[in-house]
């Protein structure tokens, strides 16, 4: 009994140890700031006139017409056609330059006033369905480069820079943030909702955890609780984490799901269905906590992460059924300061970001710095890393690497590479390959852009990573060579030569015995010792005599053919 006395009261002084605090309400929040997700597009389409396409959406709530009053200013646009649609009766002062073209629907209640150019005003029938909108901006303009919801607008910027972004030409129509677009300022009424929030106070003798607003400067890890009571109806939540180093705690009712949408330095925990995009992988809950209750939930966040205290407490009811939710306000996103050639990021921006470190050794310790130069004829050695999300380790794969050149006419080629094994223990989420540059010696250019296209994969399962990117400097000793026609042989082809030629020979040799043995004695012999052998064997034809033959020789000739023209047939027989 008194060991059971002091377990309880042990176990009473750890949890008073721990700090919790009691939520207040707030119409704003320090910490997290909530959006509602928009339908919208994003692409890389640019007409054939150099003009961009951008649909307008305009939604507003309530009957004030106060409340439906905005202004666009474009004097400072790119070229664009811009296509504005609305279901209410709005108001909109637009000041644009001469580049610009507004198109309103003749069914629509939009009534738009500019100060200068009225006749870049144009009135048509087109759809006002998001989807049939598209095609017809399609047809007539060839492709969309941007579809833009927006709720409640009041003041629309667009600034003086290109509205592309990279990836397809094509507007598939999806949920976004429209606030990512960097070539518009968005300035809309907030959206409703209901926080409460609260902060530990700071322990004696112990360092409290930063802010958003304080140095940072230290490694002080953060960790944030985020609760959505069991009556809120929002059931998917978008999660993008501003701050570096954070632990974040998510509960919500049964059936919400939180969508990461960037990968940072991030630990979670959740009683909800977690889903990652940037791996196509969907994680199950961690917790079981069905209370919502703000101390409840605090003591679970505090036991999960292990931790003494935590940065902030939030319990939110906001309003609509697809938000982004937003953890680190008042501080800009950290963002690593190094150079092009070291650093690149992926395509996309809620992406992971990568690093490419390049070699001239298999054994990986000294980096080559971005400025240097290599060779072409050397084999190269890369290393991809990425920054683990949270406590899962991912493998990195790379699926295709292309170099292209930084002339004034691009050159792209496909550069083929080996990967090199790496245990995971060696190598955590990061990947190694190697590739030769010989394929480079017959292009004139040196400067290159290498750039790889990678998956990231947990527990088999993969999904599109991402791009990284760093610039190559070449030199190239080895096109000189090329148009050198001398070839340098050693002694092994000298040797050999040599030999070959010495068969070549004997077979020549032992061919003309065989043609001498076959056809006889050649030209030259003596006769009369053929004659006398009595062999009858040789057919070669005599040659003629002298013409002036000795006295002895004639007469002995004489007889013997006239011993021959009198008896014809013995000499046959």
């Amino acid at each position: 009994m008194e060991l059971l006395g002091f377990l309880l009261c042990l176990t009473a002084v750890v949890s008073a140890s721990r700090p919790t605090c009691d939520p207040v309400e707030l119409h704003d929040n320090s910490w997290i700031y909530v959006r509602q997700l928009q339908l919208g597009c994003w692409t890389s389409f640019v007409g054939q006139d150099n003009a961009e396409v951008h649909i307008l959406k305009l939604n507003f709530d309530g009957k004030d017409p106060d409340t439906k009053m905005f202004s666009l200013d474009m004097a400072d646009a790119k070229p664009m056609n811009l296509i504005i649609t609305s279901q209410d009766m709005t108001y909109g002062l637009c000041k644009i330059n001469a580049g610009v073209n507004i198109y309103n629907g003749n069914a629509s209640t939009l009534i738009a006033q500019t100060e200068n150019r009225s006749s870049n005003i144009h009135v048509v029938d087109f759809p006002s369905a998001d989807g049939e909108l598209v095609m017809w901006a399609t047809r007539k303009f060839g492709g969309v480069t941007s579809f833009t919801t927006v709720e409640t607008l009041k003041e629309l910027f667009f600034r003086a820079t290109e509205g592309t972004t990279g990836g397809s030409r094509e507007c598939v129509l999806h949920s976004e943030d429209p606030s990512e677009k960097h070539f518009m300022k968005i300035e809309a009424a907030p959206l409703t909702s209901s926080f409460k929030s609260c902060s530990p106070p700071p322990q004696p003798e112990k360092q409290p955890l930063r802010g958003p607003t304080a140095n940072n400067d230290d490694d002080t890890p953060e960790l944030h609780i985020i609760n959505i009571p069991e009556d809120a109806n929002i059931r998917n939540v978008s999660v993008r984490v501003d701050t570096k180093k954070s632990s974040v705690f998510l509960r919500g009712p049964q059936g919400t799901t939180w969508t990461f949408l960037n990968l940072q330095h991030t630990k979670f925990c959740s009683n909800n269905e977690i889903v990652l995009p940037a791996i196509a992988h969907r994680m199950q809950p961690m917790v079981q906590l069905s209370s919502d209750q703000a101390k409840d939930v605090q003591r679970e966040a505090l036991d999960y992460f292990k931790a003494d205290t935590f940065t902030s407490y939030t319990e939110m009811r906001p309003e609509g059924s697809q938000l982004l939710l937003v953890l680190g306000r008042d501080r800009p996103v950290a963002t690593e300061t190094v150079t092009e050639a070291v650093l690149s990021t992926t395509a996309e921006p809620h992406q992971m970001p990568f690093l490419m470190q390049l070699y001239t050794s298999p054994d990986y310790r000294s980096p080559l710095d971005p400025n240097s130069k290599v060779q072409c004829d050397k084999k190269i050695y890369a290393e991809i890393s990425g920054h683990a999300l949270g406590d899962i380790v991912l493998t990195i794969k790379v699926m295709r690497c292309i170099v292209r050149s930084k002339d004034s006419c691009p050159i792209v080629q496909e550069l083929r590479f080996i990967p090199e094994f790496c245990s995971s223990n060696l190598c955590p989420n990061s990947t190694r390959l190697s590739f030769s540059l010989d394929q480079l010696q017959e292009l004139s250019s040196t400067t290159w852009d290498l750039e790889c296209s990678v998956k990231l994969c947990y527990s088999e399962k993969c999904g599109y990573g991402g791009r990284v990117k760093r610039n190559l400097e070449v030199t190239q000793p080895c096109q000189q060579t090329l148009n050198n026609p001398c070839f340098d042989f050693g002694l092994p082809a000298i040797l050999g030569i040599a030999f070959g030629g010495f068969l070549i020979g004997v077979l020549l040799i032992g061919a003309l015995w065989f043609i001498k043995i076959k056809t006889g004695y050649p030209t030259g012999l003596d006769m009369a010792s053929s004659l006398s052998s009595g062999c009858p064997c040789s057919g070669a034809k005599q040659q003629p005599m002298s013409s002036n033959p000795s006295a002895s020789e004639n007469s002995s000739a004489n007889a013997s053919i006239g011993s021959t023209q009198s008896t014809p047939t013995s000499s046959m027989a």
